[in-house]
């Protein structure tokens, strides 16, 4: 039959086009022509513009980039596992294997399945046939979300898995599992007991590459064998161990916070959230490197890149503005909220300035440099360190800047002018301004 084979082409033009837009949603996708040959399997085309051409059943479309920036390794890696997961479940509908083995692949949500595939590639590896490896990071995924929706003691429940890499050593071999060992799947929720056993932070369950839960770490002991290695981007402390425990290990963590969201870490960072209904791509250690780039201090840029990470898991708002020319700072600042002013102090604040006068972000405990960050208005310095100001309301910034998030973006936007710009949100997002466009945003 013709017509429908033509109508399932058709859904699945669609189903595609939807998961790119779903990830990508500032880029632009347009279909340009069709091509000869209709295969399930994605190709992807780099252009001189920074933008990508893709060719998907048949269809060649257009990319663009977003803000003129060309894709990052992590972006065309996710554009590669949409197509991987629909490329699997076209595949699957014309298989002579097994039912189950095809329904498999059609459980959850399609974005969790894209997050999936970014994360472990091996269950569509085979690009012949219907793969039999379960899916292990989807599983875990679907526990989380179904926990999500769980409370304790009327308290939201926390909890934390790490799936181990399929060359790790866990532990664990076939043959000294534990007696009566469960699959790591949402038909564990329903155990009362279960979310009792750990808090996602201190201690996680443990997954082998079946997807086996074959035991309970603490985090700080599960991630000291990596200490001594550097991670590739800052992480947040409260997800320090989460970060190590992935870094040359090739094990994927997954964490259900107390306010809902998921955190997934490997590779030595977190890689994505699930955060206000939808799944984000953080892609850190591209936008870790464009903001080294622009601080150009690399002590410097990590130091407050690590305070903002910091903040955001707090959900503490905060705006750091690095100057490049020290001379503009009075075009920026009132002269008494500059910390070497000569002016007559008058406000509460200003008397108390000789405590930060003269100090440098580099030399400033991480602790005392947070602390800071959370008095309303902006932290102003150099860009070898120095504190100018703190709790500053920037000059010609709008009528309104107050600790809201617009007023914090309107500052950003215009402070962005003087030199690079980093704003943190209370909702937990933080961005990077420069010449006043926002750069990116985590």
């Amino acid at each position: 039959m013709p017509e429908a084979v033509d109508v399932v082409h058709a859904l699945y033009r669609e189903f595609f086009e939807r998961g790119v837009r779903y990830f990508f949603p500032d880029a632009t996708l347009a279909v340009l022509s069709p091509v000869a040959e209709l295969k399930p399997s994605l190709v992807v085309y780099g252009r001189s513009d920074g933008g990508v051409e893709l060719e998907w059943m048949g269809t060649r479309y257009h990319l663009d980039c977003v803000g003129g920036r060309p894709f990052s390794e992590e972006q065309l890696r996710l554009l590669g596992a949409i197509g991987s997961v629909h490329s699997v479940r076209y595949r699957s509908i014309f298989s002579a294997n097994s039912a189950s083995a095809s329904f498999a692949f059609f459980e959850g949500l399609p974005e969790d399945r894209y997050v999936s595939a970014f994360l472990d590639h091996t269950p569509y590896l085979d690009e012949e046939n219907v793969p039999g490896h379960p899916d292990v990071v989807a599983n875990a995924i679907e526990v989380l979300r179904e926990s999500s929706l769980l409370t304790y003691e009327n308290r939201r429940i926390s909890t934390g898995v790490i799936l181990t890499g399929s060359d790790a050593h866990s532990g664990h071999t076939n043959g000294d599992m534990p007696h009566g060992v469960l699959r790591y799947t949402n038909s564990l929720v329903s155990i009362k007991s279960f979310h009792r056993l750990c808090d996602g932070l201190q201690t996680v369950f443990l997954v082998d590459p079946d997807g086996m839960l074959i035991d309970l770490v603490d985090m700080r002991e599960f991630s000291r064998s990596h200490e001594r290695f550097p991670l590739p981007a800052p992480s947040p402390q409260r997800y320090l161990n989460h970060s190590l425990a992935t870094l040359n290990s090739g094990h994927i963590c997954l964490v259900l916070t107390p306010n809902g969201e998921i955190k997934i870490f490997a590779e030595g960072v977190q890689v994505f959230n699930f955060l206000e209904g939808r799944w984000h791509l953080t892609d850190l250690v591209e936008k870790y490197r464009t903001f080294q780039k622009a601080v150009a201090d690399l002590a410097l840029a990590e130091r407050l890149f690590t305070a903002a990470l910091n903040l955001a898991e707090h959900r503490r708002g905060g705006l750091f503005v690095i100057l490049d020319d020290p001379e503009s700072a009075g075009e920026l600042i009132s002269a008494p909220d500059l910390l070497e002013s000569n002016v007559p102090v008058e406000s509460n604040k200003g008397q108390i300035h000789y405590l930060l006068r003269h100090k440098n972000v580099l030399t400033l405990e991480l602790s005392i440099l947070q602390s800071v960050a959370r008095v309303d208005g902006s932290i102003v310095l150099n860009r070898d360190g120095t504190l100018r100001a703190f709790g500053a309301i920037l000059r010609n910034a709008g009528e309104h800047v107050t600790a809201e998030d617009g007023g914090r973006t309107t500052a950003a936007v215009h402070a962005s002018r003087f030199g690079p710009v980093l704003k943190i949100s209370e909702d937990g997002s933080i961005g990077f301004y420069q010449n006043a466009v926002r750069v990116w945003e985590i």
